[in-house]
This record gives structure tokens, C-alpha cells and sequence, in this order.
């Protein structure tokens, strides 16, 4: 895919390529270190333990070279679960308690913390959502932006709201086509 395009970007835009060569990279482990990740992934899959959800299926943390995802009901789950938890969510607002209780409790990290998906939300240092690879298309005038979630705490709501794109809203695919 990398080869495909002129540009791609990966992990919130920390990992980026351009014309199929790697141009740009960025650690989450550098960044913030072993020990305060341990304590943050520790804390984390101790508030998941304690969460009463209707199920739990595995794999509640990922940790990806630029950001934590972190999963309640666990990414493991069926489609049909994933279905059910985010009509959970929004029921019973899981996600947005336990991002209130992390971004508390570990705020002398500056994270940022941007709920996406159905089932999910992301964790990352300030500054490292995905107007990140912005810096990386000085040369383009105008730089159209299609993403789902760009409501404010959604994943894609700093860069659609950038002064350096033109941001659309979409739903589905087929939604992005038109």
C-alpha cells in the first residue's frame, strides 16, 4: 500500500511514507519511558477488571508504536458484540467514565485521549493526533479531511477542525464516495 500512493500515514500520522519511503517516525516507549507505561497499562487493566460490563473478551490493550488502545469489552470480540457494546456505551457511557478517570489520574503524562470506533479509544502525548502529519504536506493548499468521528473527543475531531483542512463528516464509506 505504501508504494500506492504518494503519501501514507500510519498511527495517527506518527509513521509516515512518502513515495513508499519511510520519511518520519515517532516512539510512544521513547517518549514516555518503560516505567510510566507499565503504570499506565497496569492501572488500566486493573480498571478493566473491575468494570461491570455484560462481557469481556480479550485483548484490552494494544499498544501500537505511537499510541495505546485501549478496549473495555476487549478487541477480540464478535461483530455482533462489538454491535451490542456500542449500543452499551451509549446507554451507559463505559468509555467516557473511564477516559474521565485516566485522563485524572494521569494527567501529568499529557495524554490525550480520543474515543473512537465502537468499542475503543485511543491514548497519546498532546499533540499527536492526526493533524501530526500535517507537517509532513506544507506544500498543499488545500488538504480535504473525511472522517467519521469528528465530533469533540472523537479521534478525527483535531484535524477536522485544523485551519489547514477542509473537514467533511461522513458515515460509512459509500457516505465518503458521494
Amino acid at each position: 500500500v505504501i508504494t500506492d500512493y504518494d503519501y501514507v500515514f500510519s498511527e495517527n500520522g506518527l509513521v509516515a511514507h512518502k513515495d513508499g519511503k519511510l520519511i518520519g517516525t515517532q516512539s510512544l516507549k521513547t517518549y514516555l519511558g518503560d516505567d510510566q507505561l507499565k503504570e499506565f497499562i497496569n492501572f488500566t487493566l486493573h480498571y478493566i477488571a473491575d468494570l461491570d460490563i455484560p462481557i469481556k473478551r480479550g485483548t484490552f490493550i494494544e499498544f501500537r508504536s505511537g499510541m495505546i488502545n485501549v478496549s473495555p469489552i476487549g478487541r477480540n470480540c464478535s461483530q455482533e458484540e462489538r454491535d451490542d457494546f456500542e449500543k452499551y456505551d451509549k446507554a451507559h457511557n463505559v468509555r467516557p467514565k473511564m477516559v474521565s478517570v485516566l485522563r485524572e489520574k494521569f494527567a501529568h503524562l499529557n495524554l490525550t485521549f480520543s474515543i473512537g470506533g465502537q468499542i475503543s479509544f485511543d491514548v497519546f502525548p498532546q499533540g499527536w493526533d492526526k493533524t501530526y502529519c500535517l507537517r509532513y504536506l506544507e506544500e498543499f493548499k488545500e488538504i480535504h479531511f473525511f472522517g467519521d468521528k469528528t465530533y469533540k473527543g472523537g479521534n478525527d475531531h483535531e484535524i477536522f477542525e485544523s485551519e489547514r483542512t477542509v473537514g467533511h463528516t461522513v458515515t460509512s464509506p459509500n457516505d465518503t464516495v458521494q
